[in-house]
């Protein structure tokens, strides 16, 4: 399964991290903690997030290679929207 990942220097990660879950949880069976989340878009795509003192660290697994560019968009642009008061930088690894 293609792996991506990102991690976003912030002091807000666990705050953003939360935000995301939380939001996604009116579509999808959610997992998280202020450290940990894990959102099942689907039986073959998912996001993970870890929150430390620094960073949020991103990991989108998903089993189509051609849907992951797309999954990389929405998770940034969601991440963007609940950190409107910062700018982030967010890369994403394969």
């Amino acid at each position: 399964m293609p792996v991506s990942t990102s991690t976003v220097v912030t002091a807000h990660a666990s705050k953003y991290l939360q935000q995301l879950c939380k939001h996604w949880s009116h579509k999808f069976a959610v997992e998280f903690t202020a450290e940990h989340g894990r959102v099942p878009f689907s039986d073959t795509a998912e996001v993970t997030f870890a929150a430390d003192a620094n960073a949020l660290h991103v990991t989108l697994s998903i089993a189509e290679p051609s849907q992951l560019e797309r999954y990389e968009t929405v998770v940034a642009d969601h991440l963007k929207r609940f950190a409107f008061r910062e700018e982030l930088h967010i890369t994403w690894n394969t």
